[in-house]
C-alpha cells in the first residue's frame, strides 16, 4: 500500500501509541482530583504542556488543549467575537480557509457580525493590498491559514503580521494545522501572531486531540463552561493519554524536520516533473518553496472526475484524495480552486497527493508508473 493522503490524517506512530497505552493503563487519575493519583496525572498534563511550549518556543501558559483543529478554530474565532463585540463586529479572513473557519464565520454573520473574505490569485494567495483596504475601525480579528489544505499554498503570514503591527488591538489568528513540521517554524515564531491552531492527527498523534497557542494577555471568551479546566478557557476533563502522546509526536516530528522536509520536497518534485509531461494534466501546486508547502501536490486530469481518479488509484493500492477530506464524500467542488477562478470542469477533476516523512522516492516511482497506465486508460475512454 502507498498512502499519499496524509493531509487528511496520519497514522499514529508506534512511540506515541505506546505512550497512549501506558498512560491509559498506569496514570488514569483525573488531573483535577486532590489525591496523589490525581496529582500524578496533573503533573504529566503540565509536563506535556511544557514540552509542547518548549518545542514551539512559547510560554507554558500559552498552550491550551482542545479536541483538534475544528474546535481550536471555533474557539478562537467565536471566542474573539464574544470578547470584542463591544469594540467592533468586523472580521477578515480569506476565501480559501478550511470549513472550520469559513463555517464559523458564516455563523457569526448570522449573529450580526460582518466578514470580509479576501480573494486569492492564481497561486491561491491573498494580496497584502487587499488586506490593507479591508481593515476598518471596527475590525477585531484577522484569520489567515498558514498552508492551504487543498493545494498547499503558503500565505504571506510574515507580511500580514508586519502590517498588523500598526493595529495592536486586532487579534491575528493563523490556522497552522497543515503547516506544522513542514519547514515553516520561522513563520510560526512571528511574535505578532496572537493565536495558532494545531491538530494532533495531522502529525501522527491520536485523533480527537489538538491544541492552540494563545499569546499571553490576549483575551477570548470560552465556548464551553464547566469545571474550569485549561485555565477556565476550555472546560472538560483532559484527555491525558492523547495529550501525552501528542507531545511525543510533536517532539518526534520536529527533531528531524529539515531532513523530513527535504525528503518530501524530492518526492513531490519527482511526481510533479512526471505529471508535467502530460497535455491533459493541470497542476495547481507549484515547486516554488516560498509559495507552496513541500508535502501537497494537487492536479487534475481533464475530463475525468476526481472521485474516478481516486478510485482508479485505490484499485492499485495507492491512496490519494479529492481536494479536501472534509468535502470529498459530499461531491463538492473545491472551494480553493473555485476561489482561484479555475473552471468548474477542471476543478471537478482535481485530486490531492499529500506526503509525510514516511513516504519514499520508490513510492513516487511506482505512483508515476501507475499514473501512466491510468492516463492511457482515461484517454482511450475519453477519445
Amino acid at each position: 500500500m502507498i498512502y499519499f493522503d496524509n493531509s487528511a490524517t496520519t497514522k499514529i506512530n508506534t512511540e506515541s501509541l505506546d505512550t497512549y497505552v501506558k498512560v491509559s493503563e498506569k496514570i488514569w487519575g483525573n488531573p483535577s482530583s486532590l489525591h496523589s493519583f490525581g496529582e500524578q496525572s496533573f503533573h504529566l498534563l503540565q509536563q506535556s504542556r511544557q514540552q509542547i511550549a518548549n518545542l514551539l518556543d512559547v510560554k507554558t501558559n500559552e498552550i491550551y488543549f482542545t479536541s483538534g483543529g475544528t474546535e481550536g478554530d471555533n474557539l478562537i474565532l467565536k471566542g474573539t467575537a464574544l470578547a470584542k463585540q463591544e469594540y467592533g463586529k468586523h472580521i477578515i479572513t480569506t476565501s480559501i480557509e478550511h470549513p472550520a473557519v469559513i463555517n464559523a464565520c458564516q455563523q457569526l454573520e448570522r449573529q450580526g457580525f460582518e466578514v470580509t473574505y479576501l480573494p486569492v490569485d492564481e497561486n491561491g494567495r491573498i494580496s497584502i493590498s487587499d488586506l490593507k483596504e479591508a481593515i476598518r475601525k471596527d475590525t477585531i480579528l484577522v484569520s489567515v491559514m498558514l498552508v492551504n489544505n487543498e493545494i498547499g499554498s503558503i500565505q504571506p503570514i510574515n507580511e500580514i503580521a508586519e502590517y498588523l503591527k500598526k493595529f495592536p488591538s486586532i487579534h491575528f489568528h493563523v490556522d497552522a494545522v497543515q503547516g506544522i513540521g513542514k519547514g515553516l517554524k520561522f513563520i510560526l515564531k512571528n511574535n505578532r501572531i496572537d493565536f495558532l491552531t494545531f491538530s494532533g492527527h495531522k502529525f501522527h498523534a491520536p485523533r480527537g486531540i489538538g491544541f492552540i497557542y494563545k499569546k499571553f494577555g490576549r483575551h477570548i471568551m470560552p465556548l464551553m463552561d464547566g469545571g474550569g479546566q485549561e485555565s477556565n478557557l476550555r472546560s472538560g476533563t483532559e484527555n491525558l493519554p492523547a495529550i501525552a502522546a501528542m507531545a511525543k509526536s510533536l517532539r518526534l516530528l520536529l527533531e528531524n524536520e529539515t531532513e523530513s522536509v527535504n525528503k518530501q520536497r524530492l518526492i513531490k518534485e519527482k511526481i510533479y516533473n512526471h505529471l508535467s509531461q502530460f497535455e491533459n494534466v493541470t497542476i495547481f501546486s507549484k515547486l516554488n518553496d516560498e509559495l507552496f508547502a513541500p508535502h501537497i501536490l494537487c492536479f487534475a486530469i481533464s475530463g475525468v472526475r476526481g472521485e474516478t481518479i481516486v478510485h482508479a488509484f485505490e484499485s492499485n493500492d495507492i491512496y490519494i484524495s479529492t481536494t479536501s477530506a472534509c468535502s470529498s464524500k459530499k461531491n463538492e467542488t473545491s472551494g480553493t480552486l473555485s476561489a482561484m477562478q479555475v473552471p468548474q470542469s477542471i476543478a471537478d477533476s482535481a485530486v490531492r497527493i499529500s506526503l509525510d516523512e514516511n513516504n519514499t522516492l520508490e513510492e513516487a516511482k511506482m505512483f508515476n508508473q501507475v499514473f501512466d497506465t491510468l492516463y492511457k486508460k482515461f484517454s482511450k475512454i475519453n477519445g
